[in-house]
């Protein structure tokens, strides 16, 4: 990431070849078929996941080493940091996409498949030949009663919490921000060492309403529709929190080691705009899974 500049602002720096992108997909494939074979109870499947959990820490490792390295080299500069913005700029565009098709998933679903289900529409037939009865409804495992009946996670309470929790976070870095340009290092500490901590309380409170729904609520991903939806949008959501949490982790290190100044830091200010993007998703999360 963009920090320091070369003697020649004309020359664009070409980052030698890596081996860190065939690595990380290497521990990404064996991550999903390892937690693949865990959903299906297969033997290997937990200690696979865990297998390439660790290869994508390692990588992820060594891979920021170079960056930072390059960084503070001063191999980068002005041509160097507007390519960086522009691809943050996509990355953050391809993670809209992703979660708009997630979303999507979740609108279609519950305004045609289920009305369709339920006989409205062109639904009439499916529902009188196969599905006698069932009423369309909002929240539902489906006319199978797939997973058994289960309990919703009311709204008011941990999902609350927890999006006062990232819309605090959302201002601490944002306070950091400010901190920074302004030179003020003890408060640019202060500031993006709270919004960690925030981020950490954030999946600390998530991994209790997890377990909370599967020992309490019999809500799974087994249950239905909505136990697919629910966990598919609320686990990625907890990915990218996660990610987020390492990466302002890092950039914390970097601060305390003065990698930054006022006009030099776009390593913070991507790690800032993705966990903003991440507050926002958070939002939708909350709006059209937990209170609608």
């Amino acid at each position: 990431m963009a920090q320091a500049h070369t003697p020649d602002a004309n020359v664009y720096f070409v980052p030698h070849s890596s081996r860190w992108p065939f690595l990380g997909s290497i521990a990404l494939f064996v991550t999903m078929v390892g937690f693949g074979g865990w959903l299906n109870e297969s033997g290997w499947g937990q200690t696979t996941f865990f297998i390439g959990i660790a290869g994508m820490i390692a990588v992820l490792f060594f891979w920021f080493g170079d960056v930072i390295r390059e960084s503070v080299r001063g191999h980068y500069n002005r041509q160097v940091d507007v390519s960086f913005r522009m691809g943050m700029v996509w990355f953050i565009f391809s993670e809209v996409m992703f979660f708009a098709a997630f979303f999507g998933a979740l609108f279609y679903t519950r305004q045609y498949g289920l009305a369709w289900l339920g006989g409205a529409g062109d639904g009439m037939a499916t529902n009188n030949l196969l599905w006698e009865g069932f009423t369309s409804a909002w929240p539902t495992n489906g006319p199978g009663n797939v997973g058994g009946q289960f309990q919703t996670i009311p709204a008011w309470g941990l999902p609350l919490l927890n999006t006062l929790i990232l819309l605090t976070s959302g201002a601490t870095v944002t306070a950091a921000h400010h901190a920074l340009k302004a030179g003020h290092r003890k408060s640019l500490l202060v500031w993006l060492g709270a919004t960690v901590l925030l981020g950490c309380v954030f999946l600390f409170f998530q991994a209790e309403e997890y377990i909370h729904a599967y020992s309490e609520l019999n809500l799974t991903l087994g249950s239905g529709i909505y136990g697919s939806t629910f966990f598919m949008l609320t686990g990625f959501h907890g990915l990218h929190v996660t990610l987020g949490t390492i990466m302002l982790a890092i950039i914390w290190f970097r601060c305390l080691k003065g990698h930054f100044d006022k006009d030099n830091h776009f390593a913070f200010e991507a790690v800032a705009w993705y966990w903003h993007f991440v507050d926002v998703v958070w939002l939708g999360l909350f709006l059209f899974v937990y209170v609608l």
